[in-house]
């Protein structure tokens, strides 16, 4: 039997929707601020890729997708965090870390993977599979939106110098049965590359929300709030006009995340 002939009516409209809207999505855009105050339930998008990896421009691609908020009632907040594992086959991506790598690896611990692999994506730090599966990635987002959330907020935004940012990070109680860990990102909105070696020879690849650093800011403690000050600093050769920050509590491990805030940094 076909696996998507048991879905739910509901499911499958959500399916098609977000297949039809994926497909068709180009001239229309929403602001973060404007779904936050829409409503609707923020879910963590998390893609492991590489520009050294034939598989991943599909996952690219649809990462940037779902970026473009193509559903209604969901607000995709996505991360572009680049492996550095595939570096040693022609192309050192430009993007990538042994840090990525590492938190990709605890992911494969925690759902009992047998190893790493790219393109991988993982929502809500609840849900994993091939990251340009774009069926899977409707299927994972219509779990996580029915998720309750814990309100994330990002607020005063602004530059401690040219090259540090300030931002001040709130989150409210959770009701989840251990304490949760706070992160801050500090990603790029829109990178590029022209490859000339390694699988992707002679491409030119393109990617969004890529990851320059995520931050452990803090713990969310069972039944308590979070509100904190935090100062970002910066790689000196950032385009301050580039940027966005993303915010997230997520239950040790990795594991489940809670709840998840976004904003565009205003130079």
């Amino acid at each position: 039997m076909d696996k998507f002939a048991c879905v739910s009516s509901n499911m499958a409209k959500f399916l098609f929707l977000l297949v039809m809207l994926v497909a068709a999505v180009g001239s229309m855009s929403v602001s973060a601020s404007d779904l936050s105050s829409s409503g609707a339930s923020p879910v963590l998008v998390e893609l492991f890729t590489s520009e050294g990896c034939s598989s991943c421009p599909p996952a690219d691609r649809l990462l940037q997708d779902l970026d473009r908020q193509p559903v209604s009632g969901v607000q995709f907040i996505v991360l572009s965090e680049h492996v550095d594992y595939w570096n040693h086959i022609g192309w050192k991506d430009p993007f990538s870390s042994s840090f990525f790598s590492d938190r990709q690896s605890a992911y494969s611990d925690h759902f009992g993977l047998s190893g790493v692999y790219t393109p991988q994506m993982v929502v809500d730090g609840n849900t994993e599979f091939v990251g340009s599966d774009s069926h899977r990635a409707a299927q994972a987002a219509e779990k996580a939106r029915a998720q309750e959330k814990v309100p994330v907020h990002i607020s005063a935004i602004s530059w401690d110098g040219p090259h540090t940012l300030h931002a001040h990070i709130e989150a409210g109680q959770s009701g989840a049965s251990k304490n949760a860990d706070v992160y801050v990102v500090v990603a790029l909105n829109q990178a590029a590359s022209q490859v000339s070696a390694g699988e992707n020879s002679g491409r030119h690849l393109t990617h969004v929300a890529v990851v320059q650093s995520l931050t452990k800011v803090g713990s969310l403690e069972k039944g308590k709030s979070f509100a904190q000050d935090v100062r970002l600093a910066l790689d000196p050769k950032t385009d301050p006009a580039n940027l966005r920050v993303i915010a997230f509590v997520q239950e040790s491990g990795p594991g489940k995340v809670l709840g998840a805030a976004l904003e565009h940094v205003q130079k």
